[in-house]
């Protein structure tokens, strides 16, 4: 418990693999504001797609700065960089090379919203300022409720914005979640996001 402590403490930032898609659904469906008007989008990955479903009125800084990520087409070539296979996988903000990529102002933390870091659910990246979420984002591919806004004392308390939720391609998820990784969890294999689209 200790290193995993740790590491949500630098994170730029329990459910076996097998778990059919709807049990995935169930799960990111908790406590979560699923509307037939909140935007969606696919990311494009060279091992498939995965679907996401944002939530707007629960994360609209989140959200609002996502989108324009996305609009401006700034995850084309970029991969999912850091993946833990009992945690979560991370991406969109580094290139295959692993630099990283220039972003925008920092967004403030909106992790207070309610929405928990069950599996499947998407939440922001960042590092141990509450404020300092930019373009990375992780999918988390278990219950991880130490991420859950707990309260403001500290950056730990504070918890991890969930701004969405994958509604297909977990499939795709688990796949990635299991790559062979090296130093600093980084993938062995580029797992590359070709690009995300808003459908």
């Amino acid at each position: 418990m200790k290193w995993l402590l740790s590491f949500f403490a630098v994170l730029m930032i329990s459910l076996p693999a097998a778990h059919a898609q709807t049990d995935v659904q169930t799960d990111a469906q908790t406590d979560t504001p699923s509307g037939a008007k909140n935007p969606q989008v696919t990311i494009h990955t060279n091992r498939g797609d995965i679907r996401l479903e944002l939530f707007p009125q629960a994360a609209p800084k989140t959200v609002e700065n996502f989108l324009q990520y996305v609009n401006d087409g700034f995850y084309s070539g970029t991969i999912f960089h850091r993946v833990i296979s009992y945690f979560m996988i991370q991406g969109g903000g580094m290139t295959p090379d692993m630099k990283k990529k220039p972003t925008r102002d920092p967004i403030p933390n909106e992790a207070d919203n309610g929405l928990k870091n069950t599996r499947g659910t998407v939440a922001m990246a960042r590092t141990n300022d509450v404020n300092s979420a930019t373009s990375q984002f992780f999918i988390n591919v278990e219950l991880n409720g130490a991420l859950d806004h707990k309260g403001k004392a500290n950056s730990r308390e504070w918890g991890y914005t969930v701004f969405g939720r994958v509604i297909d391609g977990m499939d795709v998820v688990d796949d990635i979640r299991f790559v062979p990784t090296g130093k600093n969890d980084v993938p062995t294999e580029v797992v590359l996001i070709k690009s995300i689209e808003v459908d």
